[in-house]
């Protein structure tokens, strides 16, 4: 679970330990095109169905179509290369959208929550900013147990358990439709602590190698999702893609 030392940290400082994280790595990095990810089938045919499409924070790994899609993100790296590829961007954080209530009738924030101070908080302007019959993208990183350092290094505040975020999106008002169990944290610790001690002693040659070799390694061996009605047995699983649904 998050240390003490990270969950005194206030949210300004968290923002900053995120952006100054994200900046160096999209410095350095080329856009990937949605269609490279292996949500990219899964998200498809919502994102044509859906024409009033909002993705917050994408970096340069934009699931949603660059065409038709309002992307937000805090890195100035991010977006100008995403309004160099003719997509429509805007400085800001989940906390505060620059968007008018009701306004999108699809929503994502993939890897997101777990990065806020105040999670309530970006539900709610979320669920603000979307409309009565919305749908929305999540994913997030589950177990407290699971919490490495690595978690507190890339700037997450927390993880969560299955039935917390289950109780939480309720709470504002979302119910899951689906879900897929998404991503994995390398389990060696070995491993972590060599990509951390880089990041933070070499960082420039660790993120070369990881946009130029990592990533589009990572991309080719990516695994064909599967939606599940729900929430699927989460024992084992790092991370959950849930699909929602204004309740």
């Amino acid at each position: 679970m998050p240390s003490l030392a990270l969950t005194q940290r206030s949210a300004t400082e968290l923002k900053r330990i995120n952006q100054a994280f994200y900046d160096a790595l999209w410095s350095g990095a080329r856009l990937v095109d949605p269609s490279r990810f292996n949500t990219w089938p899964m998200v498809r045919e919502l994102a044509m169905a859906l024409p009033r499409r909002l993705e917050i924070a994408p970096g340069l790994r934009p699931r949603l179509p660059l065409d038709g899609t309002y992307f937000v993100d805090i890195s100035l790296a991010a977006l100008h290369e995403l309004r160099s590829h003719g997509a429509s961007a805007a400085r800001a954080s989940i906390g505060a959208l620059p968007c008018a209530d009701e306004s999108f009738d699809l929503v994502c924030a993939l890897d997101i929550l777990e990065h806020v101070a105040d999670d309530d908080k970006a539900l709610r302007e979320l669920s603000r900013v979307a409309a009565p019959d919305a749908r929305m993208l999540l994913s997030v990183p589950l177990h407290e147990s699971a919490w490495t350092a690595f978690d507190e290094f890339v700037g997450h505040y927390r993880r969560y358990e299955p039935g917390q975020i289950l109780r939480k999106l309720e709470s504002h008002g979302w119910s899951i439709e689906q879900s897929a169990i998404y991503g994995m944290q390398p389990t060696s610790k070995t491993v972590l602590g060599l990509g951390q001690w880089y990041l933070t002693h070499q960082r420039e040659r660790a993120l070369w190698w990881y946009n130029r070799v990592i990533m589009p390694l990572g991309l080719r061996l990516q695994k064909p999702l599967k939606w599940q009605r729900g929430m699927p047995a989460c024992e084992g699983v790092d991370e959950l893609l849930l699909l929602c649904r204004r309740a």
